[in-house]
């Protein structure tokens, strides 16, 4: 078993003046200081960045001497799965100390996105999709998720209100949430209605059913048990569990997350739990009828009828199984390549309840769901304290 033994966490949003070697910089040193270990005894680094295009530094695995010269021989492998480039970076560092080449192992996560306009955001994020049948969408990836929005209702009837419901959801959680890029609690009569500010990004989805385009950066170090144990921290993969499913989206229904579920399914069975046994679950709502269908997928709601978790509150902070208490990806924001490993840092800060006025009574157990594209590489991680 392997356990997050140490964490660390920037400001996601607009960061002004960071780059991603200041960036990786920062957190490794904070990471190393919250796990009360130093640069010496770290036996392998990992990075998720996806990058793409967003900077002109790339080969960041080179870039973890930069931020401590005693890190100048230790292995360091970059990793890259499109938006689970993080939980990706996470599971490469966890089956290195599974096979036995290391006992600690540095993993951080980041993106800084800000700085490209626009439109080119847009192409690069489309790199993410089948390209030869996708990459002329209208509206980028957004463009992709109002085509899985369409197909929905097309099938279940107009589901705004519930989609508006999870906007709003998740950006009153974020409000509590210190590292959040966007604070502020929007209400759900603001997502529910077009208007100027508000308008539609990509039909059916309105801007507030959108993720933010952010800078970030976070990171975690892993160990395995018997030194986690001697630590201060321990929280445990009690399962990590990898599915995927095919890009192109023509060979998909698009109304379900099948490749979600069954990373679902086999990670709860092999944590022998139920998905009600857990405290809460931050999932990856890069757009609203994202988190609707993984409530289906993670079996809250049978198909068709996701809606209905967050009218009964079910997915509130105060709810039967809190989904996105730190605000998801929707409010927290969403650099890509720091977007896993800052949902499993989310997660780790409840379980050790160390997660301020974000907190979860009482937590015990937590997942997470990241996606790579649309669900096309699924990670669900089943997270327990055992220190």
């Amino acid at each position: 078993m392997v356990s997050i033994v140490g964490w660390a966490h920037s400001k996601f949003g607009k960061l002004e003046g960071q780059s991603v070697e200041s960036l990786m910089s920062e957190m490794t040193k904070v990471a190393l200081a919250h796990a009360e270990i130093g640069p010496g005894e770290v036996d392998g680094c990992f990075v998720g960045v996806y990058n793409n295009g967003f900077t002109q530094q790339d080969f960041c695995a080179g870039l973890f001497s930069v931020a401590d010269p005693a890190l100048r021989h230790t292995p360091a492998t970059r990793v890259e799965n499109a938006c689970a480039t993080g939980s990706a970076a996470i599971y490469a560092a966890r089956d290195y100390i599974q096979s036995g080449r290391g006992r600690i192992a540095l993993v951080v996560g980041v993106e800084k996105m800000t700085d490209t306009p626009i439109a080119k955001v847009s192409d690069i994020l489309l790199s993410a999709s089948f390209h030869r049948e996708e990459a002329s969408v209208e509206g980028g990836f957004a463009g992709v998720f109002g085509q899985i929005a369409g197909a929905y209702f097309q099938r279940y009837g107009d589901q705004s209100e519930g989609l508006a419901m999870i906007a709003a959801k998740n950006h009153k959680n974020a409000v509590s949430n210190p590292y959040a890029h966007m604070r502020k609690d929007l209400g759900f009569d603001f997502c529910n209605t077009i208007s100027e500010k508000n308008p539609y990004a990509a039909a059916p989805l309105r801007r507030t059913d959108c993720s933010l385009i952010s800078d970030g950066a976070a990171a975690v170090i892993l160990a395995d048990t018997e030194t986690a144990l001697t630590m201060k921290r321990a929280v445990a993969f009690r399962a990590g569990v990898q599915v995927n499913d095919f890009l192109p989206l023509s060979k998909r229904d698009l109304t379900r997350f099948e490749g979600a579920s069954l990373a679902w399914k086999s990670a709860l069975a092999t944590a022998k739990l139920d998905l009600m046994d857990l405290s809460l679950v931050e999932t990856h709502d890069c757009f609203t009828i994202a988190e609707m269908l993984e409530y289906e997928a993670m079996g809250l709601a049978k198909q068709g009828e996701g809606a209905q978790v967050i009218s009964d509150g079910i997915s509130q902070k105060d709810g039967a199984l809190p989904v996105n208490p730190s605000g998801g990806l929707k409010a927290r924001g969403h650099p890509l390549g720091a977007t896993g490993v800052s949902m499993h840092v989310m997660a780790a800060m409840q379980l050790m309840n160390e997660a301020q006025d974000m907190q979860i009574p009482n937590a015990e157990l937590a997942g997470v769901f990241n996606m790579g594209g649309a669900a096309v590489a699924n990670y669900v991680s089943i997270l327990e304290r055992i220190k």
